[in-house]
């Protein structure tokens, strides 16, 4: 090229020098791109491609390192809550986080807490139908307000639009019910006699930590359902709903096949509505539905419709349609719901039980029957009540033998009877004598305690809790019964079973069952193992479960978390059971004597992951453990008299880190 370049072409040269990206002087494409640049074309040149982002990293795997079981030496640990247990959440990118985990209560009951308006309110404190405190008057001079020692079934919800006034962070709310009061101020058991209490929590939901903290506690008004009697278990409906429970319903014939005798029932009548004559047994036994409102309040209406028996909790399958139900109770069923309408359990289903067609035992899995009993709206059966009518109307139940081949002869409660149901009385016997029915119409009506319920949707498989294995369960047992194909070899320290969900089944009637989420067979997934007693007075392994009872299942951490109810542990224990891996962890120890109950696992609530976790009547019923020695007896007693308002109060609170609550996002 000559050296006479003209003006005009040199300042065209200098400006595309100047507007060449600066690009690697190494490699190929940089020096193309940049003589290129050089040579005077008149085409734009195209920016360099950046690499794409990369991936954030995601949740993948959680892993809980568990806790030893306290020491003998240990009473501060024996008689409180204590935690050593750790969870690790790893992510996509190889990363993970540590989280040291510790309980944190709310409150203990009878503590006076925040009612949202200036004042204060009793927590568990019992109310009668006029929503005035029920007084403990059975030591003259020191009357005060019961309240009770059982804590139960708990929910951790959001409302929509929640709005409450010193909520700081975000509104979150639980839903806790209080099922028993065991003894009032002079020693007397008041078991049953009293209306179970629920209230709403407002807490604030720290957004840098996620702790939670009690702003404001409610108490459900339960007059326009006559009160709630025995709330045990409970579970969060997937419409956002706490669904409790109404345990060990009222024997309307008295005869010792229900749960609780007209004795008992008078006396809550006498709480409740200061008559002993006034609570009807029919009204007791159904399924209690509060519905929290964006205020922190709470409304509750009870469902008639979905059978009476010792129901400890339900589970909604993710069809919010079928409901699976445990039945706490010796000589109990398994029963299904089955609604026609998603989220709606007033407006209609059929009711099922469970009937094995081939054996269930420790080593075989158990095929399932369904029976159908019956189709029923709430207003249907909640009419038949209203109108008065008896148990007497319905059927007939002897405890002995009529020689009348109209009866059915059956085992409930270890007790044979022979029934019969009165004409066109059908649909009532099968929802208000749930029971009785069941076993008339062939159910396997077989089990000792079955419990908590709760659902692992990924793999379709429900799990049961069975407390103990013995009784009605074992050959030769009490209530036992051939015909219903269940038999274990006896363990008091019980196990969980599994049930396989599946759809395209069949009633007894040759109907199709219209879900796709019916169990079509069981088996034994964990047991507990009975042991001699030790020095602890631990009668099960104390490395094993014993009586489970609370269960919940966490889809993300794919965690089964068991609590226990066991008179078999000195002390009961919250676990987690990995159903991947199969690896059992000691989360939680509760006070000597005490019951793991409210158990809730939520996966994510404003990106925190929660575990709630309750305990009840701390320091109970120690001649459970005739090997621990007296002189420890003694201090675990003392310490847990000093601690827990001998041993009047437990606590309502839930798993935590020690320095912020777990997120399963980095």
């Amino acid at each position: 090229m000559s050296n006479s370049t003209p003006e005009s072409t040199r300042r065209r040269l200098l400006q595309l020098i100047a507007g060449a990206p600066m690009l690697p002087l190494a490699g190929a494409t940089g020096v193309s791109a940049l003589l290129s640049a050089c040579g005077g074309s008149d085409d734009p040149v195209a920016p360099p491609v950046a690499p794409p982002p990369a991936a954030p990293a995601t949740f993948t795997t959680a892993e809980f390192t568990g806790m030893a079981a306290p020491a003998a030496a240990d009473v501060a640990a024996l008689a409180s809550t204590t935690v050593g247990s750790s969870l690790k959440v790893n992510f996509s990118d190889g990363s993970s986080n540590t989280y040291k985990l510790a309980y944190q209560p709310f409150f203990l009951t009878g503590d006076k807490v925040p009612d949202g308006k200036g004042g204060t309110v009793v927590a568990g404190g019992y109310v009668d139908i006029k929503n005035q405190p029920i007084i403990d008057k059975s030591v003259p001079g020191k009357e005060r307000q019961f309240f009770s020692d059982s804590p139960d079934g708990s929910s951790l919800l959001t409302v929509p639009n929640a709005n409450v006034a010193g909520v700081k962070g975000k509104p979150v709310f639980a839903v806790v019910q209080f099922e028993y009061n065991s003894l009032n101020q002079a020693g007397a058991s008041t078991y049953g006699t009293l209306p179970s209490p629920i209230a709403v929590l407002t807490l604030d939901q720290d957004q840098a930590t996620g702790k939670l903290a009690l702003v404001k506690y409610h108490n459900v008004d339960t007059s326009a359902v006559k009160g709630l009697w025995i709330t045990c278990g409970a579970s969060l409906s997937p419409w956002g709903t706490h669904l409790s429970s109404e345990e060990y319903e009222p024997d309307a014939f008295d005869q010792g096949l229900g749960g609780q005798s007209l004795a008992v029932l008078k006396e809550f009548s006498k709480n409740v509505f200061g008559d002993p004559a006034t609570a009807n047994p029919y009204d007791y036994g159904h399924l209690p539905e509060v519905t929290v409102n964006p205020d922190g309040t709470g409304t509750i209406r009870k469902h008639y419709n979905l059978g009476r028996y010792s129901r400890e909790l339900v589970q909604v399958m993710p069809d919010q349609r079928t409901i699976l139900g445990g039945d706490d109770y010796t000589n109990g069923g398994l029963f299904m719901f089955v609604a026609d309408k998603a989220g709606d359990l007033a407006a209609g289903g059929t009711l099922y039980v469970a009937q094995y067609t081939t054996p269930l035992t420790e080593t075989t899995t158990g095929k399932l029957q369904w029976i159908k009993l019956g189709h029923a709206t709430h207003a249907e059966i909640k009419a038949m009540v209203d109108g008065g009518i008896k148990g007497t109307d319905i059927m007939d139940s002897t405890l002995t033998d009529p020689a009348d081949a109209s009866y059915r002869k059956i085992v409930l409660n270890k007790k044979t009877a022979w029934v019969r149901v009165k004409a066109g009385q059908e649909k009532a016997a099968a929802f208000l004598e749930t029971h009785r029915y069941a076993a008339m119409k062939g159910g396997s009506m077989a089990f000792t305690k079955n419990e908590g319920t709760t659902v692992n949707a990924k793999d379709k498989i429900a799990y049961s809790a069975y407390a103990n294995i013995q009784d009605s369960m074992v050959e030769g047992g009490s209530g036992y019964v051939a015909t219903h194909n269940v038999k274990f070899k006896k363990l008091v320290a019980g196990g969980v079973m599994q049930h396989k969900l599946a759809g395209g089944q069949k009633d007894d009637t040759g109907a199709a069952i219209d879900s796709e989420w019916v169990p079509s067979e069981s088996s034994l997934l964990i047991a507990g193992a009975d042991i001699a007693g030790d020095a602890l007075g631990n009668t099960a392994d104390p490395a094993r479960i014993a009586s489970p009872d609370n269960l919940k299942f966490s889809e993300k951490l794919r965690t089964l978390f068991i609590g226990e109810d066991s008179g078999n542990h000195l002390n009961n224990f919250l676990w987690a059971y990995n159903v991947d891996t199969k690896k059992l962890e000691r989360l939680l120890s509760c006070p000597a004597g005490a019951e793991s109950t409210g158990l809730h696992a939520v996966d994510e609530i404003n990106g925190f992951t929660y575990v709630m976790s309750n305990f009840q009547h701390p320091g109970d019923e120690w001649n459970r453990f005739p090997t621990l020695p007296a002189a420890l007896k003694d201090q675990i007693n003392k310490a847990i008299d000093s601690k827990y308002n001998g041993k009047f109060s437990a606590a309502v609170g839930y798993l935590t880190g020690e320095l912020s609550q777990v997120k399963l996002a980095k």
